[in-house]
């Protein structure tokens, strides 16, 4: 009986590992898409500052107000802008039928995501043991593993004592004859000398079986321990490098643009000025969205450490 429910809670342990996992796909796949959309954001505001640069262009080079060679990188740079946003789109397209088929549903259905998100501050969790040997299934399976192994040992011990029985039966007499009864006691001795060297090999062998799943519990915390606070350390960087891009670079970079725009306007400014000042603030846009994205990673990784269903 007892082999039973471990065995199931075995089992329990190893699906809710998976469960672990899937929730984990899926928060990846979620954020992916985040960061997707706001790639298409930049992206459709390019676009906007590429085809005023070009048009802008065109007008000033026919009157002769104009270099010819700003125009055509803006022209290339609206061609990788488009390409760009098909790529964008197609991995959105990709993400939603990875959600779909998580989710058990048809993998073309059309949906949404809702965009809001959270880097959550995971300066205040002790990633020890005891947060890994309460959360994390796949120790709890190992030690159903133990205690499946424990219990073999304690069957292989019981093969080596005698073993007494008792067997009742009764026979119903017909023709006039009594009723029969007969009791019979057994008892069953290891005799063979091999039979039982085997046993005491068996026993043994679990015996280092429940060392070796004890030393891989420990390697498995140990290197947890490890990931958690070498990603929380890394996760809390990004963070900072995060604030530094939205108080700083990227405002500054704007406000650059924007001089540079107005100036060009004014014919105070060429061309090539502008493009340099939209392709410094596009560069850094771009960066800043690639921490978010390392950032997320970094999240949705821990969580799947601590096992944060």
């Amino acid at each position: 009986m007892k082999y039973a429910q471990w065995m199931k809670q075995q089992k329990v342990q190893e699906v809710g590992c998976r469960l672990n996992e899937l929730i984990s796909d899926a928060k990846q796949f979620y954020f992916e898409w985040i960061i997707l959309k706001k790639k298409l954001v930049i992206i459709a505001e390019n676009e906007k500052i590429l085809d005023f640069m070009i048009k802008n262009a065109e007008i000033r080079y026919k009157n002769g107000l104009e270099k010819i060679s700003a125009y055509y990188k803006a022209k290339a740079a609206l061609g990788d802008v488009k390409n760009m946003q098909l790529m964008f789109e197609n991995d959105i397209n990709e993400k939603k039928i990875r959600l779909n088929a998580l989710m058990g549903r048809n993998a073309l259905i059309d949906f949404d995501i809702d965009t809001t998100y959270q880097l959550i501050d995971y300066s205040g969790i002790v990633f020890d043991s005891t947060l890994f040997y309460t959360n994390r299934s796949d120790l709890k399976s190992l030690d159903q593993e133990i205690n499946l192994t424990k219990l073999k040992q304690e069957t292989e011990k019981a093969a080596l004592k005698p073993q007494f029985g008792i067997r009742y039966d009764n026979m119903f007499g017909f023709g006039g004859q009594p009723i029969l009864y007969t009791v019979m006691g057994m008892v069953k001795i290891p005799m063979a000398k091999w039979s039982s060297k085997m046993n005491k090999a068996n026993i043994e062998s679990l015996k280092w079986k429940t060392y070796a799943i004890q030393s891989q519990k420990e390697m498995i915390v140990n290197e947890y321990t490890g990931m958690a606070y070498g990603m929380r350390n890394e996760l809390q960087l990004k963070k900072r490098q995060l604030k530094l891009y939205e108080e700083n670079i990227i405002p500054a970079l704007k406000n650059n643009y924007k001089t540079m725009q107005l100036g060009y306007e004014q014919n105070t400014e060429e061309l090539f000025m502008l493009y340099d000042a939209w392709e410094r603030l596009n560069m850094k846009q771009l960066e800043y969205i690639s921490l978010l994205n390392q950032s997320l990673v970094l999240q949705v990784t821990i969580e799947r450490i601590i096992e944060k269903l």
